[in-house]
């Protein structure tokens, strides 16, 4: 999947589209998506132009990597989330349905979230 730098999470690392900030560091930012799916819904992106979980892993700095997932932990922790649990997802690809070529991580909490997938694949 080819890096767009146009699209919409590129747009709000450049300040030219506004969020809700959760959290923000020199490798990542993190804040409530304008659709969430639980009561708790933050997007977590990174801050290097990465289109994918596979080119962020491929591609990324150690300290690009361990900075991202030391945020996601920060903003469970921020959040109140890590007592009762929460979950983190990453879609990659067409298959997995991921929207946004601009790789990131949702954290979803403050509910029961029920199984990991919901029946079968369509």
């Amino acid at each position: 999947m080819a890096y767009d730098s146009n699209n919409i999470f590129a747009k709000i690392l450049r300040g030219e589209i506004p969020c809700s900030k959760v959290h923000e560091d020199e490798y990542a930012l993190a804040f409530h998506d304008i659709n969430p799916q639980a009561p708790v819904h933050v997007l977590v992106i990174p801050k290097g132009a990465y289109g994918s979980m596979d080119d962020f892993s491929a591609n990324a700095s150690e300290a690009e990597i361990a900075g991202f997932f030391r945020a996601v932990g920060a903003v469970a922790r921020a959040l109140a989330l890590t007592a009762a649990g929460y979950r983190i997802l990453a879609n990659h690809g067409a298959n997995a349905r991921q929207e946004v070529p601009h790789f990131h991580v949702h954290i979803f909490g403050q509910a029961d979230l029920g199984p990991m997938l919901a029946g079968k694949p369509a």
